[in-house]
């Protein structure tokens, strides 16, 4: 085997990442801007925020071996059993060629009852890929969706060069459903697969927890290079019992309105929540509920409390919002999130914690998004 050859890790090979910082061992994509870090001192959206769903090394090369050391942070939670390892997706010209997991490294502990954290340092390992078909091909690792990754050396046994592309961007943001949530791999989350079928690039800012209107999401949005634009709301600010009635639509309105203020005529689709049995007509918080030693949720709202957000009550008020906006914004549209995921679904394919789908559900959700989108009518079609 020819010498191996370290390529520096910057941002002309990471897709889908905002920024990368650079740490102690190498650097860490982010996909909100050091800025907006900065204003908010919420632990969840600092955890999810630096999870690389979405992001992915995509380069062009002849190397048929290719090895990639990082330091992952792997995710626990007190009482449950130990969460799979993150899982790398090796792409070849668009088509998954093999598939790895990083051992070891970081270990975050949550313990969900308390709110109280661990951390457990670890050291770096090495993602080893072989046996890659010969010849010239553009290749692209697709980081673990769920599993915080600091990229420290790449190496290739044949030069390589930064991948481009003349795709369209697709910029998206929603919930954990968007973040991947129960999906197997990076590659088989609802957005990506989506991206895929729909021919685009994806830019993905799906937080788990974290879709909650935030005006640095809509700011940082608003800054971001995008063909397409979608934004999925309504289970996060349920189940967190972020705000009132009397605040959802303004704060719409104001997400909305700072993202046009960079993109003002990109197609830009507003999409609810799919259906969620336990938030439909109960509003929150969520609570974890343990069964068995699995994590399952619950809705603790009370549904007699004026004022409280349910999916049932969001979904109206975003399909009225839309229709109002767009008499003026004829490249508005609106999506009723159940098209993807709705009752009868739920009696065929349940969520397995009550909130968030299966990886069948994710390609489900896709194949659907990709008809509703991206087909000849639909609002990204090309």
């Amino acid at each position: 085997m020819s010498p191996w050859i370290t390529t520096p890790i910057d941002q002309q090979l990471v897709r889908g990442a905002v920024e990368l910082e650079h740490t102690q061992y190498g650097v860490l994509p982010h996909r909100l801007p050091a800025w907006a870090r900065a204003q908010t001192s919420d632990g969840q959206i600092a955890m999810v925020e630096a999870q690389p769903s979405g992001v992915r090394l995509a380069f062009r090369t002849t190397a048929t071996a290719i090895e990639l050391d990082v330091l992952p942070t792997k995710l626990r939670y007190a009482g449950a059993p130990a969460q799979p390892d993150g899982v790398y997706d090796l792409l070849v010209d668009g088509n998954l060629a093999a598939q790895a997991n990083a051992l070891g490294g970081n270990v975050f502990t949550i313990d969900m009852t308390t709110g109280s954290t661990e951390f457990t340092p670890g050291q770096p390992t090495t993602v080893s890929f072989v046996e890659l078909r010969p010849g010239d091909k553009v290749v692209e690792i697709w980081l673990p969706h769920r599993e915080r990754t600091e990229l420290v050396a790449l190496r290739t046994n044949a030069p390589l060069e930064p991948a481009t592309s003349d795709k369209r961007i697709w910029l998206h943001h929603g919930s954990s459903i968007s973040h991947g949530s129960n999906a197997d791999s990076p590659t088989q989350t609802w957005v990506a697969l989506a991206a895929a079928q729909g021919g685009v690039e994806l830019s993905s800012l799906g937080f788990g927890g974290g879709a909650l209107l935030d005006p640095f999401t809509a700011r940082t949005m608003r800054d971001l290079p995008a063909d397409l634009i979608s934004v999925k709301i309504g289970i996060n600010v349920v189940n967190a019992d972020l705000m009132r009635q009397r605040a959802f639509g303004p704060a719409v309105h104001g997400f909305l309105d700072t993202i046009r203020d960079g993109h003002p005529t990109t197609p830009l689709l507003v999409i609810s929540s799919i259906y969620c049995p336990i938030h439909e007509d109960t509003p929150g918080p969520g609570a974890p509920d343990f069964v068995d030693g699995k994590v399952q949720f619950k809705a603790t709202g009370d549904p007699n409390e004026p004022g409280r957000l349910t999916l049932n009550w969001i979904r109206e008020e975003l399909e009225n919002l839309t229709a109002a906006r767009a008499k003026d914004d004829p490249n508005l549209t609106y999506l009723d999130g159940r098209e993807l995921y709705g009752e009868k679904d739920f009696a065929v394919r349940p969520l397995p914690d009550q909130l968030h789908p299966d990886n069948a559900t994710h390609h489900e959700m896709a194949k659907r998004f990709a008809g509703h989108a991206f087909g000849v009518q639909g609002p990204f079609s090309a």
